[in-house]
């Protein structure tokens, strides 16, 4: 298998701040094609790894790109929502750093026949795994209020009614099969560009994150990764858009002992406990170099924790 034309984004920062060790075990847990795990691998002779992806895909070039580092690295197909569970079949108490490389990766936007990507003539499918309910399915079965719903909440789209009924008329004569009907649809919605971007790629976000279900597990991986660190161990997570960042940022502030409850409320019910100590009080950025050669990067946000010795 010829390894997908891929760069991995922050990979100097993620290395430096995991700060692998000889003898020491970090957790990938969203593995994806290998570029971070190759690189923490490469920059510490005695590491192990343990990596992590739904995508089997994503898996199959991953194995092949850290062959050279023999035992040394472990692949799982599992969720990352799933750390834990994948920690305790395996009988591992500790590790030292675990990291989250979180939405969609290059080769899943890359792929036509994954649906992805509104730039590709294809089945409107949007799964990482290639089990479960596929977007078509979702859209087709979805109520307006609900289109609504994930609009607003996963897509930012400021125009989310204009969208739904949009899409709630156009399947009341079709079925929406396929990527190029769904932006369409939404395009005649809201009109051309307007902006730096495309008008559908809004809905094509917010579907994409209901369909796997992407938002969900985050607080829970969160804690899981800095529950398995051994004193002074750290978790680093790469997010993308504000969804994201807003529940690492929120996961790691309740985890490092402050209260995130929403303003004004009566009494605290996020049961904040001082696991580890917040080392990016404001998200590290990829550098100017970086967002010129990589794209992917410039919305790249990294935030970093570490636990606490008691």
């Amino acid at each position: 298998m010829a390894e997908p034309a891929h760069q991995p984004v922050m990979v100097r920062q993620v290395v430096d701040w995991l700060a692998p060790r000889p003898g020491g075990l970090v957790v990938d847990a969203t593995v994806g094609l290998g570029g971070h795990a190759a690189a923490l691998l490469g920059a510490c002779p005695g590491l192990r790894l343990l990596g992590l992806d739904v995508d089997p895909e994503a898996l199959a070039a991953a194995r092949e790109r850290l062959a050279g580092f023999g035992e040394r690295s472990e692949l799982v197909q599992r969720s990352y929502w799933e750390l834990a569970a994948v920690l305790e079949a395996r009988g591992i108490e500790h590790v030292d750093g675990v990291l989250f490389d979180l939405g969609v990766s290059s080769l899943q936007l890359d792929s036509p026949q994954r649906g992805f990507s509104f730039r590709f003539e294809a089945p409107l499918d949007m799964r990482f795994s290639g089990g479960g309910v596929t977007a078509a399915e979702l859209l087709a079965d979805a109520d307006e209020e609900e289109l609504v719903r994930w609009l607003v909440e996963y897509g930012e789209e400021p125009r989310a009614r204009r969208v739904a009924r949009a899409i709630a008329q156009a399947r009341r004569r079709a079925t929406i099969a396929t990527t190029t009907e769904l932006r369409r649809i939404v395009t005649a919605a809201l009109g051309g560009r307007h902006g730096k971007i495309d008008p559908a790629t809004r809905t094509f976000q917010a579907l994409r994150i209901a369909t796997n279900r992407e938002l969900e597990g985050i607080p829970l991986a969160v804690e899981a990764a800095a529950r398995a660190l051994v004193p002074g161990g750290r978790v680093a997570v790469i997010s993308f858009h504000s969804l994201e960042d807003r529940l690492v940022k929120h996961a790691l502030r309740r985890l490092s002992g402050r209260c995130v409850c929403p303003p004004g409320s009566f009494a605290c019910q996020c049961r904040p406990e001082s696991l580890v100590e917040v080392l990016t009080p404001h998200p590290a950025r990829p550098d100017r170099d970086e967002e010129r050669t990589n794209p992917r990067a410039r919305s790249a946000k990294l935030r970093v924790a570490a636990r606490r010795a008691s």
